[in-house]
C-alpha cells in the first residue's frame, strides 16, 4: 500500500507518571493527532500495523503511575497488545511471511510498552504502531481481531501459573480468585482443559454466570448487598464443596483480605500461587517511586502448619530469566486456539476517543474477560 495514501490518525499519550492511575486518567493522558509512520525512518525488519483493536489491560493502568516493574519512558502510547492489518514491511522481512493487508496480532513481550528496547513507545492505543517482524503474528482464523489482542498475555499468564508453577494435575481442585478478570477467566478455561475441578470466586453474580459458562464447576459470590459490610468469608463454602478437605491449588490474582481467607481453604501440602494483587494496587509508590511501602503480608504460621508451597508467578520476569519457558507454552496455547478449545471473552468495546471511560471500566472491575479500544 502506498504510504502517500495513509491518513493522519490519533494516539493516546502518557505525558508523565501520576501518583496513581485515577489521577493519570484525569491529568496525564491525552489524545493527539498522529502522522502516519515514515518508512524511510524505520528499520529493515520493522512492520507498520494499522491498529484495529487494542486490549485495555490492568497493566496499562499501573504503568500510568510507574507502579509496574517495566516502565516505558514518557511520553509513550499505552496498549500492551493489539491487532490489526499490515501496511508496510521492511526489506529484510521474509517475502510472503506478512503480506500487506494481512490480519495480525502483536506480541506484547516483543513490542509495545511492556517490551524492552526500541519499541516501548509504540502502544496499541493508536491508529498506527511499529513492531519488529518477530513480534507480529498472523491472526488465527478462529479468532476475531478483538479476541486476538486478548490472547497472549492472558493465557500465557494462566498457563505459566497453573502448569509451570502450580503443576496442576487432572482430578485436583483449584480455587481461582478474580475469575471474571482477563487472566482469571483464562485460568478457568485452562484448568478445565487440564482436567482439574474449578471453584471460582468473584464479586458479581452476573459476572460469575459468565465464568460458569466458560467451565467453572462451582462459583462463589464474595459480596452481595446484604453482605457488603460483613467480613469476607468463604472458607465454609470451599470446605463443603471439597468434602471438608480443601483445595489442592489456589490461583490468587487479587491479594489483600482474600489471601488470608484462602489459606484457610487449602488441604495439607497445597500450592499457593501469587499471580497479582488487584485488590491492593498501590503496593508500590506512585510516580515511578517503586519500592513496596504497602506490601501485602501472609501469615507464616498458617503456611507452616499446612505445609504450603507459596510461589510468586511473575510470567514476564520468569520468561526473561529463562526464555526456554516460552516456546512450549506458546505452542500449546496456539494448539488450543486452533482446536477451538479456548477463545478469549470480550465484554466491552469502546472507540479510541473514549479511552478514559474504557480504562475507568477496567479499573472499576466492570469488565468480564477483556475490553478493547477501536482506533
Amino acid at each position: 500500500m502506498d504510504s502517500a495514501s495513509w491518513t493522519t490518525g490519533q494516539r493516546v499519550v502518557v505525558t508523565e507518571f501520576a501518583e496513581e492511575p485515577a489521577e493519570a486518567l484525569e491529568r496525564n493522558l491525552t489524545l493527539v493527532p498522529m502522522p502516519s509512520p515514515d518508512p524511510s525512518q524505520l528499520g529493515t525488519r520493522d512492520v507498520i500495523v494499522r491498529v484495529r483493536s487494542a486490549q485495555v489491560g490492568w497493566v496499562d493502568l499501573l504503568m500510568t503511575s510507574g507502579q509496574y516493574q517495566h516502565m516505558p519512558t514518557p511520553p509513550y502510547t499505552p496498549g500492551l497488545e493489539y491487532s490489526g492489518e499490515v501496511l508496510w514491511t521492511g526489506s529484510d522481512v521474509e517475502a510472503g511471511s506478512l503480506p500487506i493487508g494481512s490480519l495480525v496480532f502483536v506480541d506484547g513481550m516483543l513490542a509495545g510498552p511492556r517490551s524492552l528496547g526500541a519499541y516501548q513507545s509504540y502502544g496499541g492505543f493508536a491508529t498506527y504502531a511499529v513492531a519488529p517482524a518477530e513480534a507480529v503474528r498472523t491472526l488465527p482464523a478462529q479468532l476475531s481481531l478483538d479476541e486476538g489482542c486478548n490472547l497472549l498475555g492472558n493465557y500465557e499468564t494462566a498457563y505459566h501459573c497453573l502448569v509451570h508453577c502450580g503443576r496442576l494435575q487432572a482430578g485436583e481442585t483449584v480455587l481461582i480468585h478474580g475469575a471474571s478478570g482477563s487472566t482469571g477467566l483464562a485460568a478457568v478455561q485452562i484448568a478445565r482443559l487440564l482436567g482439574a475441578r474449578v471453584i471460582a470466586t468473584g464479586r458479581s453474580a452476573e459476572k460469575l454466570a459468565v465464568v460458569k459458562a466458560h467451565g467453572a464447576d462451582h462459583v462463589i459470590c464474595l459480596r452481595s448487598p446484604e453482605r457488603e459490610s460483613a467480613p469476607l468469608s468463604f472458607r465454609d463454602q470451599v470446605k463443603e464443596l471439597t468434602g471438608g478437605v480443601g483445595v489442592d491449588v489456589v490461583y490468587d490474582g487479587v491479594g489483600g483480605e482474600i489471601s488470608l481467607e484462602s489459606l484457610r481453604c487449602v488441604k495439607f501440602g497445597a500450592r499457593y500461587l501469587i499471580v497479582g494483587w488487584a485488590a491492593t494496587p498501590n503496593v508500590a509508590r506512585g510516580k515511578g517511586g517503586r519500592g513496596a511501602p504497602n506490601a501485602n503480608m501472609l501469615p507464616t504460621n498458617l503456611i507452616m502448619m499446612k505445609s504450603l508451597t507459596v510461589q510468586g508467578c511473575p510470567t514476564v520476569l520468569a520468561t526473561l530469566h529463562n526464555p526456554a519457558l516460552r516456546g512450549p507454552r506458546l505452542k500449546q496455547i496456539l494448539r488450543w486456539v486452533e482446536s477451538g478449545a479456548i477463545r478469549p471473552h470480550v465484554s466491552h468495546v469502546f472507540p479510541l476517543s473514549e479511552f478514559r471511560e474504557a480504562m475507568r471500566a477496567k479499573w472499576r472491575g466492570d469488565v468480564i474477560g477483556g475490553a478493547v479500544l477501536h482506533p
